[in-house]
């Protein structure tokens, strides 16, 4: 089966990268497009038999799974391209949480369905979200949820918790990446120690983390009570931590949800206009 990818941005390439790189996908498979037509092709060339095509329409043509990799406010005109060459067999897969199953449903004449990835799939860790619309049969479920596994562990949810898995799966990465961040740069400015050391530490320290917290079977509870000594150095800083941060996190999430509401009404104005 062949396998589309509109829009090979920051998102779209890692994904085709990680399910080519981990075999999930053979390139022949795949058939890439975006919108400066020489980006898709630089990633072609990476990938012998991976074909660049330059219209949307030719990404879509005859393939069973279709991933659409881009903004929320393309969506509209891109859905417009393909339409009338989409078949009812086939599946549009979108990767972009403000645009919901209705909006797709009402447009497209094919099976929907939506995949969050995460830049951690790019190492083929990390949680993947799959949504599923209602024309989609268990047959598709399976077929996406398989080719998904190679990258990541596909995790189904209902839409209306979208916004807030993502904080924690997709966005995660991120705020946990500014956090050891400045957890370095502070090791580095109050002791002198080597930036670069100071990294690798901070890094593999992350990494020993996640696998105690899934592998190792501990909880974060747990975790912190096995290295904080009450009274301790530990104890001391969780503390600090503690009063410092605070609401912080309910803050992120206040803030990455007023985006989405705001990002939604936007997508449903583009999706307002008479056909």
């Amino acid at each position: 089966m062949n396998i589309g990818f509109i829009g090979t941005g920051s998102m779209g390439s890692t994904l085709v990268e990680a399910l080519a790189d981990s075999g999930a996908l053979s390139p022949e498979q795949m058939i890439i497009t975006n919108r400066t037509y020489a980006k898709a092709e630089r990633l072609a060339a990476r990938y012998p038999g991976m074909q660049a095509v330059r219209s949307n329409t030719e990404a879509a043509a005859g393939c069973g799974l279709i991933f659409l990799c881009i903004k929320p406010l393309e969506f509209k005109t891109v859905i417009d391209e393909i339409r009338a060459s989409l078949q009812p067999e086939q599946v549009i897969i979108s990767i972009t949480s403000p645009v919901l199953l209705a909006h797709l449903e009402e447009w497209l004449p094919c099976k929907i369905a939506k995949v969050i990835p995460s830049i951690t799939n790019r190492v083929w860790s990390g949680a993947s979200l799959c949504i599923y619309g209602t024309r989609i049969e268990p047959a598709d479920m399976h077929t996406i949820e398989d080719l998904m596994s190679h990258i990541s562990s596909p995790l189904r949810i209902e839409e209306r918790y979208t916004r807030v898995v993502s904080d924690l799966s997709s966005c995660g990465p991120a705020f946990m990446a500014f956090l050891l961040q400045q957890f370095i740069e502070a090791a580095a400015d109050e002791t002198g120690i080597d930036r670069d050391n100071a990294s690798r530490l901070a890094s593999n320290m992350l990494l020993g983390t996640g696998l105690l917290l899934t592998e190792g079977g501990m909880t974060t509870e747990d975790l912190q009570q096995r290295v904080a000594v009450p009274g301790g150095i530990t104890d001391a800083a969780l503390k600090l931590l503690r009063v410092e941060l605070d609401d912080v996190f309910r803050r992120v999430i206040r803030t990455t949800h007023a985006k989405f509401q705001e990002d939604l009404e936007k997508v449903d104005q583009s999706f307002t206009v008479k056909r």
